[in-house]
């Protein structure tokens, strides 16, 4: 067993191609260190967002702050703190944060999952 405390996970900057803009990343458990799963806090400043994008495995977004949009090539959604996502694996998606608030969510994956950007 693991005790992580997220102000303690170091901060990682991410960045184009595939966000909007500057986005941070804390991920205190990793594939890399033998989980099954790979759990990554994603901080999204206003107006700020991923493109569209698909993955491997499904993945599980937990909102932890502010509000956000999550959209498929036909739906869109605003989603607030405590709102659960399921993206199945293969769906083409984006999520981000709306252009009045930041956004945070927890991002939980099969380790190894592959993510591949797809054209907008």
């Amino acid at each position: 067993m693991k005790l992580i405390n997220i102000k303690k996970v170091k901060k990682q900057y991410l960045h184009k191609p595939l966000f909007t803009g500057k986005v941070t990343r804390q991920s205190p458990v990793t594939d890399k260190e033998g989980s099954q799963l790979s759990i990554d806090y994603v901080h999204f400043p206003k107006g700020v967002r991923n493109k569209f994008h698909k993955h491997s495995n499904d993945q599980v977004l937990i909102v932890t702050l502010g509000r956000g949009i999550v959209a498929t090539r036909k739906k869109k959604h605003q989603v607030k703190k405590g709102d659960v996502i399921w993206a199945p694996a293969g769906e083409e998606h984006w999520h981000g944060a709306t252009s009045g608030s930041s956004f945070t969510h927890i991002s939980v994956t099969k380790a190894d999952t592959k993510l591949t950007q797809v054209e907008n």
